[in-house]
């Protein structure tokens, strides 16, 4: 076990730390991306994908980590941002031994770093992480844990969207609104059932046969369309991307007919400029990290000894703080996404600063 490679180049990506970690013989290769800590230790999942490169693995891992840092400071939290990738195909190389030899790199960096899922990662795994480091959060009930975060992240895009639809509509309901939701995976099933129960008319795609015949069983009142690009270009009032990050671009934004764009995905934007083209056509973006946050609001709870009640009123608090963004963005005559990114880095500075006040 070693670590191939370690870089600490806050100059060039904005990051306090980035290690590059490897044990050949489990076949590990993992990135873990610590973007600040100025709120308290970094917080965030572990993503297990097959990219194509290193290149991209790296990419995706500075983005991921300083989004992290955004989310948590806007969800209130006394955490920083982190996330890690590991790289390769989860059918195919996932192992205790990999796991195991994963958590012993998260252990060696002495708290700086708390782990949970994320993509191809699951409860289940977050259990066998824990078995060689205490910095693990995301884990089974049994364990002591929240169980599937994805419970509390689709409640808190629900209250994102409830505060969109108040600010362009007068009222925080979906009722008689058609939404549209990209990916049925576990929090797009959640949120699906949150909208019907509000009175939504939903309108859903997935590229999975599986997820679609389980909405076909459980909400056979869900219209559902053949792809992504019918579901941008359908008559919705609301687009909901719900899987992997890149929806916003250049190609699917001119396209949408919706008015409001909240979802749970991370990394919506395909890239800097998008937000001011939702805003130019008139499209509501309310930030992917703001309104996502539920689910690291639900882990991060285990720090302290979970409690689903006192962790989902704090995701119920995802609502008042997208209206304070909305409002906030009016104000000044910016894109949500500007003023979100103003407030995180006004909290980070105001609360981070506090370290310099010695208290020994």
């Amino acid at each position: 076990m070693g670590v191939f490679a370690s870089t600490d180049d806050p100059v060039s990506t904005g990051h306090e730390q980035v290690v590059f970690c490897q044990d050949k013989q489990s076949g590990l290769k993992a990135i873990i991306g610590i973007y600040s800590t100025a709120l308290g230790p970094a917080l965030g999942g572990t993503r297990f994908y097959p990219y194509a490169s290193e290149e991209d693995a790296l990419a995706d891992v500075l983005d991921l980590s300083r989004g992290m840092a955004y989310k948590n400071a806007l969800a209130g939290l006394d955490l920083g941002g982190g996330k890690a990738v590991i790289w390769g195909d989860p059918e195919q190389i996932k192992s205790e031994a990999l796991l195991r030899a994963y958590g012993r790199f998260v252990e060696s960096l002495g708290g700086r770093y708390y782990t949970a899922c994320d993509v191809g990662t699951y409860v289940a795994d977050m259990d066998v992480v824990a078995r060689e480091t205490r910095y693990v959060t995301g884990r089974s009930v049994e364990h002591g844990g929240a169980g599937d975060s994805s419970i509390l992240t689709a409640w808190g895009v629900f209250q994102g969207m409830r505060a969109a639809a108040e600010h362009v509509w007068g009222t925080p309901s979906l009722r008689g609104r058609r939404v549209g939701v990209a990916g049925l995976g576990k929090v797009g099933k959640y949120l699906t059932g949150h909208l019907l129960e509000d009175g939504a008319e939903v309108v859903a795609t997935d590229v999975n046969p599986k997820a679609l015949e389980w909405v076909r069983s459980n909400h056979p009142q869900v219209t559902l369309v053949d792809d992504a690009s019918a579901l941008v270009a359908a008559d919705i009032d609301v687009y909901a991307p719900c899987a992997l990050g890149g929806a916003l671009n250049d190609d699917t934004v001119p396209a949408l007919r919706a008015k409001v764009v909240t979802g749970a995905a991370n990394n919506q934007l395909a890239h800097p400029g998008i937000e001011k083209l939702l805003a130019d056509r008139g499209i509501l973006y309310t930030p992917d990290y703001v309104v996502n946050a539920g689910g690291v609001i639900q882990v991060a709870d285990e720090i302290e000894g979970f409690n689903f009640d006192r962790a989902k009123l704090r995701a119920t608090r995802i609502y008042d703080t997208t209206r304070e963004i909305l409002r906030l963005a009016d104000a000044e005559g910016v894109p949500p996404a500007v003023a979100a990114d103003r407030l995180a880095e006004r909290r980070m500075a105001d609360i981070g600063r506090l370290r310099g006040i010695h208290l020994r």
